[in-house]
């Protein structure tokens, strides 16, 4: 068996990936390149083929299936980048990977800290040796009461951190969790009472924009918003309008919408076609990072582990926990 690996990153994966191989006979290929119509070929002669998000659209999912390829594994919770439905129209099997929430929900906790009390405006002054108060002024997260959407692994874990606080914590789920330090509510409720809100839902077509300025005109005046999901949750335009009437009193974005082709690529020196990044980036409230609070040593060991099992289970007959299947 063989899996090619796109977009590898040689300063982390590839020892992973050595390793990896050893414990379940699985050689591999790679490149660091993202995976196209143009360097499709790599992967002739490979049953599968391994990469971080980016489009894997019907025409390259045609390719991969006419040189062979049988699976397609993606090193990340979400798929949404994946066409499932032309997969499934070429029996080609799908599979993400886990790791633990630890990682995105310590961030998590730390983008909230970090927008309450300012810290990228007192960071970029302390730079230029602006020692004062002014406009300094934070708030106390124990004082707070935060919204948490979405309670799976990364949620729940969220929630349990910031018990630790003494906050009050708000949640809503489709299906509530039992023994969680929280008290479930509706969205509308949610909306309404939290200073902080938080996302953790998967990307799908209900959760599209779900933060619009419908919903945002329902927040409490004032709220910070924070987001480690996708970047798809919120309208972005909608998020610039919110925090230049004060409605949104601040945000922490790990994930951006349009973020393909700039987050995990050094563009260092490049005109950047992305408008509403330039105008977020601009303000003295908002935190961007480039989708990175998965990052820990254990989830990028997790991360690669999983896509070489995942093709070990899919060769073997095994039951496969981390397969995607196309559910309408």
């Amino acid at each position: 068996m063989k899996i090619f690996i796109y977009a590898m990153r040689e300063f982390d994966e590839l020892d992973v990936a050595e390793r990896v191989k050893q414990e379940y006979g699985i050689d591999f290929g790679w490149s660091e390149e993202y995976p196209t119509m143009e360097n499709a070929d790599l992967a002739q002669g490979y049953d599968a083929v391994s990469t971080t998000p980016c489009e894997i659209g019907a025409e390259l999912l045609e390719k991969f299936h006419d040189l062979g390829v049988k699976y397609i594994t993606t090193r990340s919770i979400g798929y949404d980048h994946i066409d499932l439905k032309k997969a499934k129209e070429l029996n080609m099997r799908v599979s993400n990977t886990k790791y633990d929430p630890d990682g995105v929900s310590n961030y998590t906790v730390m983008l909230i800290l970090m927008c309450l009390r300012n810290m990228p405006y007192i960071l970029k002054c302390a730079e230029v040796q602006d020692y004062t108060l002014r406009k300094k002024i934070g708030k106390d997260l124990s004082c707070c009461t935060v919204g948490v959407i979405g309670t799976g692994q990364i949620g729940a874990n969220v929630i349990r951190n910031l018990s630790g606080f003494g906050c009050r914590i708000l949640a809503y789920d489709l299906y509530e969790k039992e023994g969680l330090p929280c008290e479930y509510v509706t969205l509308e409720e949610l909306y309404k009472e939290s200073d902080v809100i938080t996302i953790h839902t998967p990307a799908t077509p209900e959760s599209y924009h779900m933060i619009n300025s419908e919903t945002i005109s329902r927040m409490k005046k004032g709220v910070v918003l924070i987001n480690c999901a996708r970047g798809s949750m919120i309208d972005t335009e909608a998020l610039i309008a919110g925090l230049e009437s004060g409605q949104i009193g601040g945000a922490a974005l790990d994930v951006l919408e349009k973020e393909d082709g700039l987050y995990y690529y050094n563009r260092m020196g490049d005109v950047i076609e992305n408008r509403t990044m330039a105008i977020l980036r601009s303000f003295p409230n908002v935190i961007l990072s480039p989708h990175t609070a998965f990052y820990t040593e254990r989830d990028v060991e997790n991360m690669m582990r999983y896509n070489f099992d995942s093709l070990y289970r899919f060769e073997n007959g095994l039951d496969n926990p981390l397969e995607v299947k196309l559910t309408v």
